[in-house]
């Protein structure tokens, strides 16, 4: 917001004729000392390029809830970039509890940098809830053409619906991955829990959200998709 502050000035004008000079008595002013020139200020150190980024933009599962901040998935895919000598900041823009409509609400701030790989694990709390999946599939169609707007690679990852709302919306739910990894040409994980989901040892007590373990496994199968992208990007 804008403020606008506004200073009046009066100014007295007399009328009549001018006065007449009055003499001064005092003495004139002595003419001051030369200043020192001042140094020159040191040139300011130019900062260091940002690196390339790499953007999870996910739900309670990339946010790691439950898991020790370094234990998300995430977080083990940027120990993989260091061992590999990739250069790159991972930005982990998990929020528990989020739809895929909040994701779109976020996406500019999420993508903020250079960011050269997203990847979209949106759509599972879309399920848990029953909402339509039309509405799912605009949201990340939105957030699909942002990333092409900008030539960011993609990988999408796909999720699974309960089944207490039916096969038809099972299916439905799916497909809503596969149609847009297809259309929009993107790497694509047809399920991110692929080999963890109803494994008890792999997950925590609600049988949801992955454990140490099952959170490697995901990190594996994410980065079996990343590392290629970064090598070959947009490919």
């Amino acid at each position: 917001m804008k403020y606008v502050v506004l200073f009046a000035v009066v100014l007295s004008i007399g009328c009549g004729k001018p006065e007449q000079p009055v003499a001064s008595s005092a003495a004139p002013a002595s003419p001051q000392a030369p200043q020192a020139p001042q140094a020159p200020q040191a040139p300011q150190a130019p900062q260091a390029p940002q690196a390339p980024r790499v953007v999870f933009l996910g739900d309670s599962l990339t946010a790691g809830l439950g898991l020790a901040a370094d234990r998300s998935f995430p977080s083990l895919i940027e120990k993989k970039l260091k061992e590999k000598g990739l250069d790159y900041d991972v930005i982990n823009a998990g929020v528990s509890g989020d739809t895929s409509a909040g994701g779109v609400r976020r996406l500019d701030w999420s993508m903020e940098g250079d960011v050269r790989v997203l990847i979209l694990a949106l759509g599972g709390n879309d399920g848990l809830r029953g909402l339509p999946t039309t509405e799912m599939k605009k949201n990340l169609a939105a957030v699909l053409d942002r990333a092409r707007e900008r030539k960011v690679s993609v990988i999408l990852a796909g999720m699974e619906a309960p089944p207490n709302y039916g096969p038809e919306y099972t299916r439905a739910f799916r497909k809503v991955y596969s149609e847009l990894a297809t259309e929009y040409k993107v790497r694509f994980i047809p399920f991110l829990l692929q080999g963890v989901a109803g494994d008890a040892s792999l997950n925590q007590a609600d049988g949801i959200h992955p454990n140490v373990r099952g959170a490697e496994i995901v990190a594996d199968l994410v980065w079996a998709e990343l590392e290629p992208a970064l090598r070959r990007p947009n490919q």
